[in-house]
Formats: C-alpha cells, sequence, structure tokens
C-alpha cells in the first residue's frame, strides 16, 4: 500500500502536482510511524496524526524544516544508514519512493493539501552592493608590463587559478611561475607577470580592482602569498614563507589584511604593511582548500578537506558559527557583493548558498554538476563541484566533473549552461579534460573557465 501511494505521489510529482500532507505524507505516516507516535503513543511527544501536531514537533523540537530536508529530523531518521538508529524500529526501510516524497515535501515548503501554499521559505533577497574604487580613478588595467620569459614544461600546465577584476576587463589565469593577465570576452593577453615561487594556486583581485592577490609555491618546499600593483605588475608585499605551497589566501577588502590556508590546517591572517601575524586559527582538522573574506570585510570564511566550513570574525578571529552541510571536500567559497551570503562547493557534489546571519543554508542543490558515465566504464563515477565564483548581480558560476560550466540566477535558478570543448589529445591517447576554475567578468557578460589542459575558455552569458 505504502509502495503504490508513493508511485502514486512520484507520478503526481512529474506532472507537476505538488506533494502535500494530505494527499502523499500521511498514508506513508499512518502506515509505519503512528503506532508509536500517534494518538495513544507519543514517543518523544512527537504526533503524526495530524499536520498541525507533525508541525508541531516533540520534545526535541521540531522534526521538519520548511525547504530544508538536510536538516529535518524527520527525513534523517528515515535515512539513517545505521539500522539500530533508522526508523521505524525493528522494520525494514521505508520504500525509496516514499523516502523521496517525503524529501520533496519538506523541500518544496511542507504543503497541506493542494489548496494550501507552501510554509515560508527564506530566499536569496539581493541588492547588488556597489564595488569600492579607492582613489575613485579609471578601472585599474596593466600598463606597459615587462617582457618576461615563460618557463618550459614537458606538457601544458593545468589553469589552478583564476579571477576576474571586479572594476576592468581584465582576468588573471596561473601559468608554471607567471600570472597571465587577458581580456575576458575575447582572451587577449594583456601581459604577465613572474611568480618565481613556483604554482600560483590562488588568484584573487582586491575589491579596488588595483592589487591582485596570488599564492601558491613549490609543494613539501615553500609557499608564500603576495600582492602585486596590477596597473604596474609590481610585488608590493609578500607573506608566509610556509614549507608546502598554500593551498588557499585572500586579500581583505581594505587590503590590510592576508589569510592563507596552509596543509597544517592552520589559518593564518597576516598584515600587508608589516608581513607580522595577526592571528591564526587552529579549529580545522584537515588541509584548509578555501578562505575569503566578506566583501564589508566584517567576516572571513574557511573551508577544509572534510568538509567542514567556519565563519570568523575577521578582525580578530573571533569564531561565529560552523556551516555544515558538507560531506567531503570544500573545493571553493565565493562571496555575494552584498556580503549577505557565501556560496560554498566541494567534492561531494553539493552547491549551497548559505545566510551568513545565522547560518542557514537558503538554498542547496545536490549533484550540481552530476557526471556521465562514459561507455565502457565501471564502478562509480566521481562526482563534484570544483570551483564557484560569484559575479557582481548575484549571479553565480560553478564547474564540476560533468564537464560543464554553469550560471545560476540571483535566486538561486539555473540560468546557463556551457560545455567544454571535446577532449584534447595527446599522442594516441585521449585525456580526459576537466573544468578547473570558473570566473565571471566585471560587467556580468562573460564567464571563464580554465581546464587541466591549460586551455582558457570564456563564453557570452546572455
Amino acid at each position: 500500500m505504502v509502495a503504490i501511494a508513493a508511485a502514486t505521489g512520484a507520478r503526481g510529482a512529474e506532472t507537476g502536482v505538488p506533494i502535500t500532507f494530505e494527499d502523499h505524507v500521511a498514508v506513508i505516516l499512518r502506515r509505519s510511524c503512528v503506532q508509536c507516535h500517534g494518538e495513544g503513543k507519543q514517543e518523544a511527544g512527537l504526533n503524526f496524526t495530524s499536520y498541525a501536531s507533525l508541525l508541531k514537533g516533540g520534545s526535541g523540537g521540531k522534526v521538519v524544516e520548511a525547504g530544508r530536508s538536510s536538516a529535518s529530523r524527520l527525513y534523517g531518521v528515515i535515512t539513517d544508514a545505521d539500522p539500530a538508529a533508522r526508523m521505524p524500529p525493528d522494520a525494514d526501510p521505508l520504500p525509496p519512493d516514499a523516502i523521496a516524497q517525503i524529501k520533496q515535501w519538506i523541500d518544496t515548503g511542507l504543503r497541506e493539501n493542494a489548496g494550501s501554499s507552501a510554509v515560508a521559505m527564506r530566499t536569496l533577497g539581493f541588492q547588488p552592493a556597489p564595488v569600492e574604487t579607492g582613489d575613485g580613478g579609471p578601472p585599474p588595467l596593466p600598463e606597459g608590463l615587462a617582457v618576461i620569459e615563460r618557463p618550459t614544461t614537458r606538457r601544458p600546465y593545468p589553469i589552478v587559478a583564476l579571477a576576474a577584476s571586479p572594476r576592468a576587463p581584465l582576468a588573471a589565469a596561473s601559468g608554471y611561475g607567471v600570472i597571465e593577465l587577458v581580456d575576458p570576452a575575447s582572451r587577449r593577453p594583456l601581459g604577465a607577470v613572474p611568480f618565481a615561487e613556483g604554482e600560483p594556486l590562488v588568484l584573487r583581485f582586491s575589491r579596488s580592482g588595483r592589487r591582485l592577490l596570488a599564492a601558491g609555491g613549490a609543494p613539501v618546499e615553500a609557499g608564500i602569498a603576495a600582492v602585486y600593483d596590477v596597473v604596474t605588475g609590481a610585488r608590493l608585499a609578500a607573506v608566509g614563507q610556509e614549507p608546502d605551497a598554500v593551498q588557499a589566501a585572500d586579500l581583505s577588502p581594505d587590503e590590510r589584511m592576508v589569510a592563507i590556508g596552509c596543509t597544517s590546517r592552520l589559518v593564518k591572517v597576516f598584515s600587508t604593511e608589516t608581513g607580522a601575524l595577526l592571528y591564526s586559527l587552529d579549529k580545522h582538522t584537515d588541509w584548509v582548500t578555501a578562505v575569503a573574506f566578506s566583501p564589508d570585510g566584517r567576516y572571513l570564511v574557511t573551508g577544509d578537506r572534510i568538509g567542514n566550513i567556519h565563519l570568523w570574525e575577521a578582525a580578530g578571529g573571533g569564531v561565529v558559527l560552523p556551516l555544515a552541510e558538507h560531506t567531503n571536500a570544500i573545493r571553493a567559497l565565493a562571496w555575494r557583493s552584498d556580503s549577505g551570503v557565501v556560496a560554498s562547493c566541494g567534492e561531494d557534489g553539493l552547491v549551497v548558498w548559505w545566510d551568513v546571519t545565522d547560518g542557514f543554508p537558503v538554498v542547496t542543490k545536490a549533484n550540481a554538476h552530476p557526471p556521465q558515465k562514459p561507455p565502457g566504464t565501471y564502478g562509480t563515477v566521481a562526482n563534484g563541484v570544483l570551483d564557484c565564483s560569484f559575479g557582481l548581480a548575484g549571479e553565480l558560476a560553478t564547474c564540476g566533473r560533468d564537464r560543464t560550466v554553469k550560471v545560476w540566477k540571483a535566486d538561486g535558478g539555473e540560468k546557463r549552461s556551457f560545455a567544454l570543448p571535446d577532449d584534447g589529445a595527446e599522442g594516441t591517447s585521449r585525456i580526459r579534460v576537466l573544468p578547473t576554475r570558473v570566473a565571471v567578468s566585471f560587467d556580468g557578460k562573460t564567464v571563464m573557465a580554465g581546464d587541466s589542459a591549460g586551455r582558457l575558455h570564456a563564453w557570452q552569458v546572455d
């Protein structure tokens, strides 16, 4: 009976009929849950016999959170991998279709019946914040940079870092021992600056567009973060001196602090004026893979290789709150220009938009870049979202192991998707090329991506 009801509900969802408590969820709960959570017996103070009593929750608080199945205890206990903890107890798990419709009922707003509206859910309300222009001069662009000799490599060096200026038609892309500066739309070269320490693994433009941060180094040898003048290419400051390449870094909006993430599991924040270590953060339990200052300079957010994300006060490193949703390595963190939302993406296939006022995941995209299994491939194909970057109008660009670049609208809906060209070839063997980094141009018209074969791609968004 449950399976039949679930299948009917699934078909209803496919035809656009909303999943509701009365039409779909109640029958599942009556069949499997009310023996322990009904009118006569109410384990943990929970009564699932009516819509109102279910939303009320029990002695442990609410069991459903509108729009967020991942934080709803009801969904958690019916999907628990441990048979001793999974509900219903001493029984087979609920059928997959029943679980799927409970999940959809929660994620679409906990509707009571076909005539009712969804429970109010958090939205991604956004008003673009103005870019700080510093001295108010013209948009900073390279002028008369010296010609540099690029190191030769045995094969193309992948683009492991990419950034777009928030004020000018300018992007920076990594090469081995060099930072390439290009026009985003045409990819026309605009010059280059050297990064003698080795691999520039991170590139970030300052909020004013006047400075460029580059961080990286030589793995297991040395790591550093350096600040450059965008117009002249001069190196203005260097901090770090780590025993391993710097994996993550960012420059504060006022250009006075640099934060770096280390394989030592530490986050270190330095002064760009004196080079002194201002403070360090030791809450992470694995390599720190992403750090980012909020555009208003109030917060610093950090992520690591096992999926932990922490929000800090940028001024002194005080703990604000954890952001818990990911189950695998964090690949990137990006702030929306109004500092109200930070996005995260990771190897678990998730893209999450977080409301930083209380750490609520306003939008969660599971399997945002689902990979296609190539013919002849056996086993599980690795999932993962490899990078994310906000544009100034609130749009978010992402790339993943499905070899596509996606642009998401300010409300979290998908806007455009772009596929990488066919894989390159080396000799007679094919090489599977993946997008590695994404960036959105200052005017929002162009989305760029670097790939694992060292190529730079650009698409017009509209």
